[in-house]
């Protein structure tokens, strides 16, 4: 019953949504941006359907684009409108692929435009009341623990400490919904069976071009194919699946990120499907100060913008990114460190003066 912020799984909905609309014959896919927020470059370019897929160009939000403002409080739709307006486009619609949370906040004005309802309205009446959803809303405000809103934690130094918010006025309809997994999987098999796009708009919403659908994006696991969104933000992890032939449907929240979210719903499915599985034995050891010590210093690579800063207190290593807060690396092997429940992982040469940084990406080598 505890509920989460489910970040840019809330992108799905709002896809969902934008479809009911197009079948509604509301909106079409095909009309562009200019007909709403003419303001926005290249806007008589863009289609409705090029933000869906994240090829309008339309940046990302950063919050550099106003380093004056005092985000912690959240932002007005009108600001929010005023910094697209004025901020460069990545590239010309269509012609590349680039994740951007901007589109998808301008994506649910537009339904806020057609509906005559606010998005929070619009969800209720499109979604949570039509397949009976108890824990799905908007969240307005800053996190509220007498609703079991779960608040978010990061662990560093060995101790937990709560994560500041972000306001979830900065996504919007990009991902400001709160719910729970019961209430996210009821959802992803109402889309799926039909309860809230039709079948030809489902086939549309899963058809992926460069990584993306319709706010939806696919997965494999235990070498099937899923359908679904994934979300993060402060420290929450979100995800939700569904394996259409089985009419299986996954989904998972957490409040504190540790351990590889992707791993713990691969093999929670590996699991169900009777695949061998690994628990992770998380085993760590001491190393002495004496050994620690040669680790500490500056490292860098010249490809690299950051530079990282080793330190040691007693009998722990820390790893300072740039001016960033130094996080505890935690000793696998006297030369081998971990973080992130082994998701990044440190080696140390000290014949060589070298740090090897590994994660799923690949490695980079940093020189003392």
């Amino acid at each position: 019953s505890s509920r989460f912020r489910i970040a840019s799984i809330g992108k799905t909905y709002t896809a969902v949504m934008i479809m009911q609309l197009a079948e509604e014959q509301k909106l079409k896919l095909s009309e562009t941006l200019d007909k709403y927020f003419p303001q926005i470059p290249n806007a008589s370019k863009i289609t409705i359907m090029q933000i869906l897929l994240h090829r309008s160009g339309i940046p990302n939000l950063s919050r550099e684009w106003d380093p004056q403002r005092n985000w912690a409080n959240g932002i007005t739709k009108d600001e929010m409108i005023a910094l697209i307006a004025k901020a460069t486009p990545d590239f010309e619609p269509d012609s590349k692929q680039s994740y951007s949370n901007s589109g998808y906040f301008l994506l649910s004005l537009i339904l806020e435009k057609i509906s005559g309802k606010t998005y929070a309205e619009a969800l209720d009446d499109r979604i949570v009341s039509k397949i009976g959803l108890s824990d799905t809303y908007i969240e307005t405000g800053f996190i509220d623990v007498t609703k079991n809103e779960s608040l978010t934690y990061i662990q560093t130094d060995g101790n937990w400490r709560q994560v500041p918010e972000t306001h979830p006025s900065i996504a919007y309809g990009a991902g400001q919904i709160m719910s729970t997994p019961n209430d996210m999987v009821k959802f992803i098999q109402a889309m799926f069976d039909g309860k809230l796009v039709s079948k030809e708009s489902l086939k549309q919403m899963e058809t992926i071009r460069d990584g993306e659908g319709l706010g939806i994006v696919t997965f494999t696991f235990a070498d099937r194919i899923f359908y679904g969104n994934t979300g993060g933000g402060d420290n929450y992890g979100s995800w939700l699946a569904y394996q259409p032939e089985e009419k299986l449907a996954v989904a998972y929240t957490t409040n504190a990120k540790i351990y590889p979210v992707v791993n713990i719903v691969s093999g929670a499915i590996d699991i169900y499907y009777g695949r061998e599985f690994q628990i992770p034995t998380f085993e760590t050891i001491v190393v002495s100060p004496e050994v620690l010590d040669k680790y500490v210093g500056v490292y860098s690579n010249s490809e690299a913008p950051v530079k990282f800063t080793i330190s040691r207190k007693d009998t722990m290593l820390f790893i300072q990114a740039g001016n960033e807060s130094p996080t505890m690396i935690e000793a696998t092997a006297p030369d081998k460190f971990q973080m992130l429940g082994g998701s990044v992982v440190f080696e140390f040469d000290t014949e060589k003066k070298q740090m090897i940084i590994k994660r799923s990406g690949g490695e980079r080598i940093f020189t003392k």
